[in-house]
């Protein structure tokens, strides 16, 4: 199982239900990246998409909602029960989406995060876990550093959990 996020220069990922930064060049790279996988989110993330679920993958929700039963969607109420879900899947192809509780809880299981950096604090009130912190994971890749439109320097990080 991986992560994909993007995140500001403190971790933050998003404030009141939205990203931070807006770049094109990342929603890219998540489309190209998870086309094909399995995405899992939260509840509150999979609503935010404006499209219901995102064609061209297995969308599978953690929810604590038990009557929840969005359209295009697979639903999961433990992590056991994602973990159930996803077992059979090639884990390469497997992406933790958003948001911070679903994150938190299902990192553990990711060998793989890919990050897009913005070099950048705006107000957040969400945050993804600082990985440059956790001496655990390291960095084996990282692409050279780019300017949103707006102006923002971002990268692609990719970091790797080292074995136990």
């Amino acid at each position: 199982m991986n992560a994909i996020v993007s995140v500001t220069q403190d971790w933050a990922i998003g404030y009141q239900g939205k990203l931070l930064v807006r770049n094109a060049a990342d929603m890219r790279f998540f489309k190209e990246t998870t086309m094909g996988g399995t995405v899992l989110c939260g509840r509150n993330t999979f609503q935010s998409f404006p499209g219901g679920a995102l064609v061209g993958r297995r969308n599978i929700v953690l929810t604590r909602d038990q009557t929840y039963s969005p359209s295009g969607a697979e639903v999961a109420h433990t992590i056991d029960e994602v973990l159930s879900l996803v077992e059979s899947d090639d884990p390469d192809h497997v992406w933790l989406i958003g948001g911070q509780s679903v994150y938190h809880q299902l990192l553990p299981y990711c060998k793989r995060a890919l990050v897009t950096y913005h070099k950048v604090t705006v107000p957040a009130d969400t945050y993804f876990p600082n990985l440059d912190e956790d001496e655990r994971w390291v960095i084996r890749s990282s692409s050279p550093v780019s300017t949103t439109p707006s102006g923002v320097p971002f990268s692609f990080l990719e970091y790797v959990k080292q074995p136990s």
